[in-house]
């Protein structure tokens, strides 16, 4: 039987999981995938000591904290300095990014010719992902945080900085299932200043619909959580994984 995972922490839920052993099952792979929450990165040499991988996938909080513990990465994670994906290559664990595919894919078919700047709310791994996919269609990305040498503020954000960017991506885990789905629950993003010309897009896809992106709906604009992208980055590490046997 083949073995693959997912690190990460909490691990409370996982599309990866129910995605991969639904596939096992349904194509009768001699194969299973599990969660394996580490309370710190530094746990990782010791998982791999114990069981004998196929593949592997990366989510928060270690998606850049990992590098170090890696034989190498591809082109892809390489130039966003992120990895989501991880495929062994003679025993050594290689990264690589498909955040960037399933991004770039998802959202594809929604974009309209007038979307030429976005702003990234949150500027973690997978921030970085979708800046990488952001560019590869042309689209001008800018990162917004709380800490102003990551980004511009929250509070740089004025009426004209949201005409403009007409693309707004959550890249924070704010609204993801089993937070309060409050008003505590959504980035400090200025709302009321969103239009019908807005596309708003979060990275999170359970719930389907969260205070984001209800805010964005409420304001008639095109919305899409993340569930597409997650098909997207997983279809394509089964790719990395047998391909890099």
């Amino acid at each position: 039987m083949r073995h693959f995972g997912i690190i990460g922490y909490p691990l409370k839920q996982s599309f990866s999981a129910n995605y991969f052993n639904k596939k096992f099952a349904d194509e009768h792979i001699n194969a299973e995938y599990s969660l394996y929450p580490l309370h710190d990165i530094n746990e990782f040499p010791a998982l791999l000591q114990r069981i004998d991988f196929a593949g592997m996938n990366v989510t928060m909080p270690y998606k850049e904290t990992i590098r170090p513990y890696l034989a190498g990465l591809d082109e892809g994670a390489e130039s966003v300095g992120a990895v989501n994906v991880i495929a062994f290559r003679g025993g050594k664990p290689y990264g690589y990014n498909t955040d960037v595919i399933g991004f770039r894919e998802s959202v594809r078919s929604m974009l309209l010719p007038t979307d030429h700047k976005a702003l990234i709310l949150g500027t973690g791994g997978a921030a970085k992902a979708v800046a990488c996919g952001l560019k590869q269609l042309g689209i001008q990305p800018t990162f917004v945080s709380r800490c102003a040498e990551r980004g511009i503020t929250y509070a740089d954000i004025t009426p004209e900085t949201v005409k403009t960017h007409t693309l707004v991506v959550n890249c924070t885990p704010l609204g993801m299932y089993g937070m309060t789905q409050n008003d505590a629950d959504k980035a400090p993003f200025p709302y009321h200043l969103l239009t019908s010309a807005h596309f708003l897009f979060d990275c999170i896809y359970n719930p389907e619909q969260t205070p984001f992106l209800h805010e964005g709906k409420q304001r008639g604009c095109r919305t899409l959580n993340g569930i597409g992208m997650l098909h997207g980055q997983a279809q394509a590490a089964w790719q990395i994984w047998n391909t890099n046997k």
